[in-house]
């Protein structure tokens, strides 16, 4: 039987997620297969994102852990688990020490855009901008700036078209600069 999750793991052998997701959720240390399977792709994704192999070790080891914790309420939706997997890793980048740091460029890069000088003041006053936005509108923008995802991979984790994730991008981008001006 197949599943919609299946994908080969490295000796090229189906593996279905879906059932082993199951298992997993059942037996606890049965997530150590899921683990396995998905490790290299999650430190990939977090270790193109982070200064130093020591701070993506953590943050992986973070990802596994809310995983774990987080696998009891986990629903099955013809995903991949890896989808679910890098939701998590967007998640702990937005969290992580490094936040501030992956503020701090998105912030300049805001500013420059438009047209405003660099400067401390201004960065906190962007900061707190962005912190005044709709959830919705703040959620997008510290997903794409700050943790990087793809247009698709947030709309697949807010469970919307890829089409409404660009107008709340669009819109919370035309917020921030209608509030700088």
């Amino acid at each position: 039987m197949k599943a919609s999750g299946t994908q080969r793991d490295n000796d090229g052998v189906m593996n279905d997620e879906r059932l082993q997701v199951e298992a997993a959720r059942q037996d606890r240390a049965l997530f150590a297969d899921l683990y396995e399977n998905n490790f290299d792709r999650v430190y990939a994704y977090l270790a193109r994102r982070v200064r130093d192999r020591e701070e993506a070790e953590d943050l992986t080891s973070e990802v596994f852990h809310q995983a774990l914790v987080g696998l009891p309420s986990y629903e099955w939706r013809g995903l991949p688990f890896i989808a679910w997997l890098l939701g998590i890793a967007a998640h702990v980048l937005a969290d992580g020490v490094h936040k501030v740091a992956r503020r701090q460029e998105v912030v300049s890069e805001e500013l420059e855009q438009a047209g405003i000088e660099d400067d401390v003041e201004q960065r906190a006053m962007l900061y707190q901008l962005v912190d005044s936005l709709p959830a919705d509108q703040r959620q997008v923008i510290l997903w794409r700036f700050v943790g990087q995802k793809s247009l698709r991979e947030m709309a697949v984790e807010l469970g919307r078209s890829e089409g409404a994730i660009k107008q709340l991008q669009l819109r919370a981008l035309q917020n921030l600069r209608e509030r700088i001006s």
